[in-house]
């Protein structure tokens, strides 16, 4: 069983569930697919392992992975942060549309200087007005913010970068090398990942599903973010089992401190810009001298040649750069870009990294050298295009508390309710050990 047998066998997992996201795209059967994919891989790994007499049966709910593709957790008698940030959003210029991503301080900041306007979002539409969208989009990404004038498919795909990415595999792998695995004896059928320390440097969105993956399955995930970051809005959703620690890796000590967890670490998770952990000092070729036995997937926006390789993105901007928000526009008969109804490239994305996880960990098992592997959300975009819609079932609009599992989770924030898990195993059930917790609230090191 390959890693891309979900995508193109469906019929090696079992669908059940009934329901479908109404779009121009297949993204209900980019959740289902993607989501077997970690389970195929899984099993896959199961018997590597020798942790079951038989490959174990997996299954998918698709109406539970269709919703798992948009926010899994409800609060219980408190109210959310909102997910955007005020400025943030589709705006028109002179000769088209543009997507500014002002999530992040410095992000808004750079697209503020470069409007020279005030941070208002009547503001921001006056100055965006008098600008030419590509013109805009290159300004404020030169400036250090995040951007994305609206494409056809097109010219997507006529573009330098679209052609990059559409010449890209799906997973880019890379450097194969024989690794050791560490002896985990809390491994068990029903807990295949128990005892897996997971170091994640990730952030929003699809690396953090990733490891919230892995750790469903009983993987120790260890997230590290700088002092004071938080996602407000999103954190709650991803942190999801994990533990949630802070290092300065311009501190002398907290160096020290990461290397000693890369050290350690069965499988290295992180989603910085190619080239952005050289910058540290913690390169391709030091990762390995530090932790030579670790397992690696990296993530990044607009895949990994191309003149974009190196730009920062998220994937509402991707959907606008590669044509879906303008397909989706056309489809609707509006003038305005009609994104997704979903994050649907992250989190299709972040489904895959966990499956490749899976995939590397069951090839070094079976004493096979393995490569690092490579995803971007602009080539999962490039899957989605191709793929045919075949989903049927009423359309989903939002969960039913029928969707939700009955236990409250108390989080960091409150407590809540989550998703009943999308993904089963005949062996395993889906579940995750620890409730979601704020940035910052663990210890960085790992548990005897």
């Amino acid at each position: 069983m390959t890693l891309l047998a979900a995508l193109s066998a469906p019929g090696s997992y079992r669908l059940t569930g009934t329901g479908r996201w109404r779009s121009a795209f297949a993204v209900t059967e980019l959740a289902t697919a993607s989501i077997a994919a970690v389970g195929l891989e899984l099993a896959r790994l199961v018997n590597a392992l020798n942790l079951a007499p038989v490959s174990p049966e997996v299954t998918v709910d698709q109406r539970l992975a269709s919703l798992w593709f948009s926010y899994s957790f409800r609060p219980e008698g408190w109210e959310l942060p909102s997910l955007w940030d005020p400025v943030a959003g589709n705006y028109e210029t002179a000769d088209g549309w543009i997507r500014l991503h002002t999530n992040l301080p410095h992000h808004r900041q750079s697209a503020l200087k470069v409007l020279d306007c005030a941070g208002s979002r009547a503001a921001v539409a006056v100055a965006v007005k008098q600008w030419q969208a590509g013109l805009l989009e290159n300004q404020i990404v030169t400036a250090g913010g995040a951007a994305a004038a609206m494409r056809s498919r097109a010219d997507w795909l006529a573009h330098p970068q679209g052609r990059a990415v559409a010449s890209e595999p799906l997973i880019h792998w890379t450097s194969p090398r024989k690794i050791q695995l560490r002896d985990r004896l809390q491994a068990t059928a029903d807990r295949p990942l128990a005892g897996l320390r997971v170091l994640d440097l990730t952030r929003v969105l699809a690396g953090p599903v990733s490891t919230r993956t892995l750790a469903g399955f009983g993987a120790d995930v260890l997230r590290i973010d700088p002092p004071g970051w938080d996602e407000p809005g999103v954190i709650s959703d991803v942190s999801l089992g994990k533990r949630m620690a802070s290092l300065d890796l311009c501190n002398f000590q907290d160096r020290q401190r990461f290397e000693v967890l890369l050290s350690n670490a069965d499988v290295l998770v992180h989603g910085y810009r190619p080239c952005a952990l050289d910058g540290l000092g913690y390169g391709a070729d030091a990762r390995r001298r530090i932790s030579p036995n670790a397992v690696e997937v990296s993530l990044d926006a607009y895949g990994w040649t191309g003149p974009w390789a190196l730009r920062r993105g998220f994937d509402s901007l991707v959907q606008m750069s590669a044509g879906i928000a303008d397909t989706g526009r056309v489809q609707a008969k509006a003038g305005d870009p009609h994104p997704l109804p979903v994050q649907a490239l992250d989190h299709a994305t972040g489904y895959l990294m966990a499956a490749a996880v899976l995939s590397a960990l069951a090839t070094a098992a079976q004493g096979v050298a393995v490569p690092a592997a490579c995803l971007s959300l602009a080539r999962t975009a490039e899957l989605l295009a191709g793929m045919q819609k075949c989903a049927e079932g009423p359309d989903v609009t939002k969960p039913a508390n029928s969707d939700f599992a009955q236990e409250i989770e108390n989080s960091g924030w409150g407590p809540g309710r989550r998703l009943a898990a999308p993904l089963a195993l005949d062996t395993s059930q889906m579940r995750w050990d620890r409730p979601a917790s704020r940035c910052g609230s663990a210890p960085a090191y790992w548990p005897e």
